[in-house]
């Protein structure tokens, strides 16, 4: 990755070629928002964002418009597979809705302030809810492949070196300098998560747990495991967690839950060998599971005070 320095700006050449400020500023998400209410007619109360493999989640909303992000000002664009790269607004349950069908991940070039500036711009045009989905390798032997799990809490290792989107000078139109995270994922909607996962019948395959962000984009070695596994965490992803930072230094209440695409290999004995084909096949079998739990999520924040 290459950076060039001009008076005001880092710019990044990502990895898809292009040139990425390293920041941004309010004007530039004030810019943006400004930019999608010109193009939508709806006003989104409820954020989605799209894990790997999961932008099927977006197809549940009806009267659906599509954005590219090639077309937003200051938008990146998704480089990965199974993230598709574009807004969705639409309507489910009876609830405007924003869906991002793909994200930015750390490993692709972006700087991490930069994953995370599509929380922002929600946040900017209205919504209040967050819904946070990945796909996620399971490290609690207990979680099979398919299995969902309500996030209750993070590891933010890139935190630990750094890595936040939260730093850097700060403007308090956005947040305050220092914000607490440690009620991120908020408990009454996890306990909705789980009485519906009952209703729908799938309690004995959803959990809560905890979520770890790793940089990526190689799969994890089985000492690394090991490690985060005497830490507690029970599923380890490469997302998330900086979404998750910005909505709650923008006041936005936030769930969130992984999808189990695989099992990770705690043992050396073990022939298998992560990869991404698995991720997208186990997302392509949840399917209409996801649909219904996401839902079923979106009505009852609506009862809560969505609207």
């Amino acid at each position: 990755m290459l950076s060039q320095t001009c008076a005001t700006d880092t710019i990044i050449v990502n990895a898809c070629g292009g040139p990425c400020r390293e920041s941004y500023t309010y004007e530039d998400i004030r810019e943006t928002s400004g930019f999608l209410l010109q193009k939508t007619k709806y006003r989104p109360e409820i954020g989605i964002i799209c894990g790997s493999g999961l932008g099927s989640l977006a197809e549940s909303l009806t009267e659906k418009q599509y954005i590219p992000y090639k077309e937003v000002p200051h938008f990146p664009v998704s480089t990965v597979k199974g993230h598709v790269g574009q807004l969705v607004f639409g309507m489910l349950q009876g609830v405007p809705i924003m869906c991002m069908q793909g994200r930015f991940h750390y490993y692709e070039g972006y700087p991490i302030c930069k994953c995370a500036m599509p929380v922002r711009v929600m946040k900017m045009i209205g919504v209040n809810y967050l819904i946070a989905t990945n796909a996620a390798g399971g490290l609690n032997e207990s979680y099979n492949v398919g299995d969902i799990v309500v996030i209750k809490d993070h590891v933010n290792f890139m935190g630990f070196a750094g890595v936040n989107p939260l730093r850097g000078p700060n403007d308090e139109r956005f947040g305050p300098r220092f914000p607490a995270v440690s009620k991120a994922y908020n408990a009454e909607l996890r306990a909705a998560a789980l009485k519906i996962g009952k209703e729908m019948g799938i309690q004995n395959s959803l959990h809560e747990g905890v979520y770890t962000c790793l940089g990526g984009p190689n799969f994890e070695t089985i000492a690394e495991l090991a490690a985060m596994k005497v830490l507690g965490i029970d599923a380890v992803g490469m997302s998330t967690v900086h979404e998750v930072i910005v909505a709650c230094h923008s006041g936005i209440t936030v769930f969130a839950f992984s999808l189990i695409t695989n099992k990770c290999l705690t043992t050396y004995d073990d022939d298998d060998v992560a990869n991404h084909e698995e991720v997208m096949e186990t997302a392509k079998n949840k399917e209409d599971v996801l649909k219904e739990f996401v839902s079923r999520m979106v009505q009852h924040i609506q009862k809560i005070g969505g609207k």
